[in-house]
């Protein structure tokens, strides 16, 4: 096995994870999968012309873009479960346990939510997690830390988390002052005490997955959806996807 000396994870524990991460990660796309929600072939033939792409390239751009949707929960496992493996009192409950957090530490009364962007929840989520939060630092004796933590955040920062809640149809603006917004790089440090714990794992990842990948061939993309498709005419086997039973569409 290489050497990846993060200094804060072994060598065989961010391998096996990674190698879990890539083994959940959707890699194949067929033409029954790619019409399952029945593509738009009017979009695709304008996305085609407009960038100058042949519908080949728009075809196979689609198809990533679906296979991405599923990916996005895949990348969420692999923040997630990293923290698994930290030991130290570190714990990643199963879904709905121990107060429905993603991360926590009993033992230094910290609970963490995850989440990817700074701006994927709306102000139903918003105010779900901030009284979730509130009310675990209640019960706690106020002995509890909770975290929102952004892995794309608008900048490294840990910060008291100014929230607007709505209840009932009232809004009421809150900046509990042990309830934090704070990037992934400034978890880390907390998790792991390494100022550059986030930076060193972001660094070494392409040759983590480089190994990963070249143990495992069935990682790379199998994409048959050109294949099944028309060659002759692109166009006729794209609408039909959509059109089949509309009148007129017989004739192509």
């Amino acid at each position: 096995m290489s050497r990846y000396n993060l200094g804060f994870m072994s060598d065989e524990a961010i391998f096996n994870h990674v190698k879990d991460t890539v083994s959940q990660y959707r890699k194949s796309i067929n033409l029954k999968e790619f019409n399952e929600n029945i593509i738009d072939p009017i979009k695709l033939t304008f996305d085609s012309k407009i960038y100058g792409q042949t519908i080949r390239q728009t075809i196979e751009s689609e198809c990533l873009r679906q296979i991405d949707k599923t990916n996005n929960n895949r990348i969420g496992y692999f923040h997630q479960y990293l923290f698994k493996y930290v030991g130290n009192g570190w714990d990643v409950p199963c879904n709905g346990d121990k107060g429905g957090f993603d991360v926590i530490n009993e033992d230094r009364f910290i609970f963490a939510e995850l989440k990817n962007k700074h701006n994927t929840m709306n102000s139903s989520a918003t105010s779900a997690t901030y009284l979730k939060m509130l009310d675990k630092i209640m019960r706690s004796g106020n002995r509890a830390t909770c975290y929102l933590v952004e892995t794309i955040a608008k900048r490294s920062q840990d910060i008291v988390w100014e929230a607007t809640i709505t209840q009932n149809g009232h809004k009421e603006k809150y900046n509990w002052p042990s309830i934090h917004r704070i990037s992934m790089d400034k978890f880390y440090e907390i998790v792991f005490g390494d100022r550059e714990a986030f930076f060193k794992l972001c660094k070494i990842l392409p040759k983590i997955l480089d190994d990963v990948i070249s143990e495992d061939e069935t990682a790379k993309l199998k994409n048959t959806v050109y294949e099944e498709l028309d060659k002759t005419d692109f166009y006729k086997s794209l609408y039909l996807l959509a059109f089949n039973t509309y009148e007129g569409f017989d004739k192509l």
